[in-house]
């Protein structure tokens, strides 16, 4: 009978075409489990979503940045431009030079700046990001380009009228002939008149573009002896690149480039942007993916622990090991492929939800049709698939390898292996992996970064193999909060605890979804505590006037504030950056006296410095060998150079960094156009009432507009709420992966309550109450969650404080761990670990005891 069991086995199962009936076993296993599958599928989707909704969602900006790069210097041969940023720009005279040069129709300088469009309510038109940009209006006899085309009014002709692009007005609530304000940083509050409207092509939402006529933007926007840049046009003579060989021969000192040049530089520089935005959106969908890999290879492991004994019965009656590894990927590969198609469709939607959130929070994103690329959909199946087969292979190998007798005992599943080799494996990697943490964070800057990065990722592959090992003593340990609950709680422990492998995989999800949001809360906290030291360590000043990142303080303000009678003394700061004695040096300028405002710690000489004096901190002086007395060079951007003394050191301050000027050095060699302080400090009379003093400040600047009246605390707290702003999109994108990760917990309960299902009938049977029941797995799914968080906390936590400690020459010289977010987080994660059980508990406390008995 054996003999002819195998014949039969032989021709079922292992004879040619055998491949067919264990395809049939397979699809009709996915079929039979339709929950298991479900669940499966959907972290398969989640991740592979992310990644096809990155590449939707970039391609698209690329597209419609591919658009405006087509109108970029249309009409122009030839663009005269300074060598480096920061400069006053390109010498009207050049200008002059370059129009009497053989071949040159038209020559056209560009003036342009920043701008604040104010609405008829007085208040500030929002552009959400997008850019608020004041022009020239050339005409077309003397443009090098044909200029934007007035759909409503006409030009501006005379000073005071202004053009505006429709989007601008509608945002405004401006028409044609309406009176309105702009800020210009560096003029203050400009009264102008809308003469019309024009179309730029490529309206972006939020953007603002106001035109003056040429003599006003010279005006508002340059020294009157420069320009941005300077445009020019051939009469069709000469081709651009003989234009440009004149140009830069006639001007051997300035950048030269040709209109292709200048198209294909500015796309560079836009696809850089863009392709950081694509590299951060595909690194959180690397993470879903990730985390969703640990969840498919938790749910196949426990797939093939499940069906050991199915699978020694196809052994037994012939199948051959590939054939049993075969049928457990082609499971993968049809989740694989639900999962990556599936995902990839949702991508697509989450690019449309992602532009139509982006756009709510007013951000100035192009409008467009979404890019639907082959690359797009190549890509995210594929990585789709392959992640999944590939996270199935090792249960599939280790199922093919279990020898049919030993299958059938119903140990076989009982996750008993020995951890001894995974564990010292994993503990060589932790070890590693800490040891380059310690000395990365010794150090600053990107090769620092770089070592972190090498040792979190070590520390991380030695913390999952250890894991299993590690899951046992720590949930006994947690389990001690189980006790109130009697025998219940102490079945929920063995449980726990009597499958590490699963254990410590299901957990892991959620440790890293945790550890990642860790590492934020961490370099958050850090942040805001580094603000708020050196605020309290840096300014005395008893209030704070500040206006918008790209703005600054307008001109004016300080002398607005300084004639009130509660106004001791008020400076406005700037940011500083020259070389000095030939080394590119930066740091900060305080037109006035640092008393009452700052605080330096000098070590010798003076804190103030006078007319032609610089101060430097201890170590750039000990770095460069200056001491008080020594004599420098400061050159700016454009050439221009001072003499300068060393009138003091003081003990390096993140508030100036190592270089304080005096205002007469800066003016000296900073541009003109650059001047709006970033911050207006303030000293109060003593005595003064503050509540007056602040109604006072705030009469006095409301004219401008955008300028806030803080103290020192509420400085600190707008800082803070910067932070919080930009974590909020970080936390909203890890949410994906926390969320993937108690899908992974609710998918592993189920799963293991189908595993034990002979185990709770036996315990239904000699009484145990359905309320029990629900309540084992509660406490189980608990602990496993707690366990997950506190592994990923601690994980988190070491790794953020070696990246903190890596920038602190960036200003971040403040570790601080978020106590209150990391209790938070571990409460949070018992209440997850309770919530993911709910539906697996109701399954488990409906088990039948005398079918689950009586189950084979």
């Amino acid at each position: 009978m054996t003999a002819m069991s195998s014949t039969s086995a032989d021709h079922h199962t292992g004879g040619r075409g055998s491949g067919a009936p264990m395809r049939r076993v397979s699809l009709r296993n996915l079929a039979a489990h339709k929950v298991r599958l479900a669940l499966t599928v959907l972290s398969v989707v989640l991740g592979t979503a992310f990644v096809a909704g990155s590449f939707v969602f970039t391609d698209t900006l690329q597209r419609t940045f591919d658009s405006i790069f087509d109108d970029t210097a249309t009409g122009v041969d030839v663009r005269v431009s300074p060598e480096e940023q920061g400069t006053d720009g390109v010498p009207l005279a050049d200008a002059e030079t370059v129009s009497s040069l053989p071949g040159v129709r038209a020559v056209a300088p560009a003036e342009s700046g920043q701008v604040v469009l104010i609405g008829p309510d007085g208040s500030a038109v929002q552009t959400g990001g997008a850019p608020s940009i004041g022009t020239s209006y050339v005409p077309a006899e003397q443009a090098v380009e044909e200029p934007d085309p007035y759909v409503a009014g006409a030009p501006p002709s005379a000073p005071g009228e202004v053009g505006i692009n429709p989007s601008a007005a509608e945002r405004a609530n401006l028409a044609v002939g309406d009176d309105a304000r702009v800020l210009v940083p560096a003029h203050g509050i400009v009264d102008v008149t809308i003469s019309g409207l024009y179309d730029p092509g490529t309206d972006t939402g939020g953007f603002i573009g106001v035109q003056f006529t040429q003599q006003q933007a010279v005006e508002l926007f340059t020294d009157g002896r420069h320009a941005a840049y300077v445009d020019v046009a051939g009469d069709g003579s000469r081709t651009p690149e003989q234009l440009q060989a004149d140009v830069q021969q006639a001007l051997p000192d300035m950048k030269v480039q040709t209109g292709d040049e200048v198209r294909a530089e500015t796309e560079a520089q836009v696809s850089q942007a863009l392709d950081f935005v694509n590299y951060f959106l595909l690194a959180f969908g690397a993470i879903a993916l990730l985390v969703g890999t640990f969840i498919i290879y938790n749910t196949f492991s426990m797939i093939v622990a499940q069906r050991l004994r199915e699978l020694a019965l196809l052994r037994a009656i012939g199948a051959s090991q590939g054939q049993i590894g075969r049928s457990v990927t082609l499971e993968a590969l049809v989740v694989g492929i639900l999962g990556a198609i599936a995902g990839t469709a949702a991508g697509i939607g989450l690019a449309y939800v992602l532009r139509a959130l982006l756009n709510a929070f007013d951000l100035g994103l192009p409008e467009g049709p979404l890019v639907l690329s082959p690359r797009t959909f190549a890509v995210s199946i594929g990585v789709g698939v392959l992640v999944t087969v590939i996270s199935a292979y090792a249960p599939a190998r280790r199922a093919s390898r279990v020898a049919p007798v030993a299958a059938m005992r119903e140990e076989a599943s009982g996750g008993a292996e020995s951890l001894t080799v995974r564990t010292w494996v994993g503990a060589v990697f932790t070890v590693a992996g800490v040891v380059a943490l310690v000395i990365g964070s010794r150090g600053t800057g990107e090769p620092a970064a770089a070592t972190v990065g090498l040792g979190a990722l070590a520390t991380i592959v030695g913390v999952f193999l250890v894991a299993p090992a590690l899951s046992r003593p720590v949930v006994r340990t947690l389990g001690l909060a189980t006790r109130p609950f009697g025998a219940v709680g102490k079945l929920a422990r063995t449980n726990a605890v009597r499958n590490p492998r699963r254990t410590s995989a299901t957990a892991f999800a959620l440790t890293l979804g945790l550890m990642l949001v860790s590492v934020i809360g961490v370099f958050g906290a850090s942040a805001k505590a580094s603000v708020d030291e050196l605020v309290d360590n840096g300014i005395t000043a008893d209030w704070i006037l500040s206006g918008p990142n790209q703005i600054g303080v307008p001109e004016g303000v300080e002398g607005a504030v300084s004639e009130l009678p509660d106004v001791a003394r008020a400076a406005s700061l700037h940011l500083f950056s020259a070389e000095v004695d030939g080394e590119r040096e930066t740091g900060g300028s305080l037109d006035g006296s640092t008393e009452g405002l700052v605080n330096l710690d000098v070590v010798r000489g003076s804190g103030d410095p006078g007319p032609g004096e610089i101060i430097v901190s201890d170590t750039k002086a000990a770095e460069r060998g200056w001491d008080v007395g020594s004599p420098v060079t400061v050159t700016g951007a454009d050439g221009k150079q001072t003499r300068a003394t060393v009138g003091g050191v003081f003990v390096s301050n993140q508030l100036f960094g190592d270089l304080v000027v005096s205002d007469d050095v800066y003016r000296a060699t900073s541009p003109a156009v650059g001047l709006p302080a970033i911050l207006v400090l303030i000293e109060a009379t003593p005595g003064a009432d503050a509540d007056t003093l602040r109604a006072d400040l705030e009469q006095s600047t409301s004219r401008f507009i955008v300028v806030q009246v803080q103290d020192r605390d509420e400085f600190k707290g707008a800082q803070a709420a910067q932070i919080d702003t930009l974590l909020a999109i970080l936390y909203g994108l890890l949410a994906l992966a926390v969320v993937i990760a108690i899908l992974g917990i609710v998918n592993t309960l189920a799963l293991s309550v189908v595993e034990r299902t002979r185990e709770i009938g036996m315990l239904r049977a000699v009484g145990t109450q359905r309320s029990q029941v629900r309540r084992t797995i509660y406490l189980e799914s608990m602990l496993i969650a707690v366990f997950g968080a506190v592994v990923g906390i601690v994980l988190g936590v070491a790794f953020g404080w070696a990246f903190v400690s890596t920038l602190r020459d960036q200003g971040l010289g403040t570790f601080q761990v978020p106590w209150e977010q990391i209790v938070a987080m571990l409460v949070g994660s018992g209440v997850v670990g309770v919530l993911a059980a709910l539906w697996p508990a109701v399954r488990a406390a409906r088990t039948d005891p005398l079918d689950a008995i009586s189950e084979s």
